[in-house]
């Protein structure tokens, strides 16, 4: 890891370990936005890692997403320039990449 996703893993430990005790359990993601800004810097780095971390914190609102959202994997990458999801099941119609897949 480098010195400077090292250094931005600070921050957050300091939010876990001080802020977060007092505000309680009230994340609406899983993993929680701490847990996916350490893993997010350890698996992409300080760049990537970081506009990951901080583009996951603004989705962080009422009117946001919630459920579960892992770090992107470091293979394929979708539209966004993000990592795409990866599909588990064996039978489904949807897009991927802009264009519609069917198998089964």
């Amino acid at each position: 890891m480098s010195p400077l996703a090292h250094l931005l893993r600070l921050p957050i430990h300091f939010y876990r370990y001080v802020i977060s005790p007092l505000l309680g359990v009230n994340c609406r993601f899983a993993p929680s936005c701490s847990e996916y800004a350490l893993e997010a810097l350890a698996t992409h780095g300080a760049l990537k890692g970081g506009y990951l971390a901080a583009r996951r914190i603004l989705r962080c609102h009422p009117w946001g997403g919630s459920g579960y959202d892992p770090v992107p994997s470091t293979g394929a990458t979708g539209q966004d320039g993000t990592a795409a999801p990866a599909c588990t099941h064996s039978s489904h119609k949807h897009a991927h990449g802009g264009h519609e897949t069917v198998t089964g």
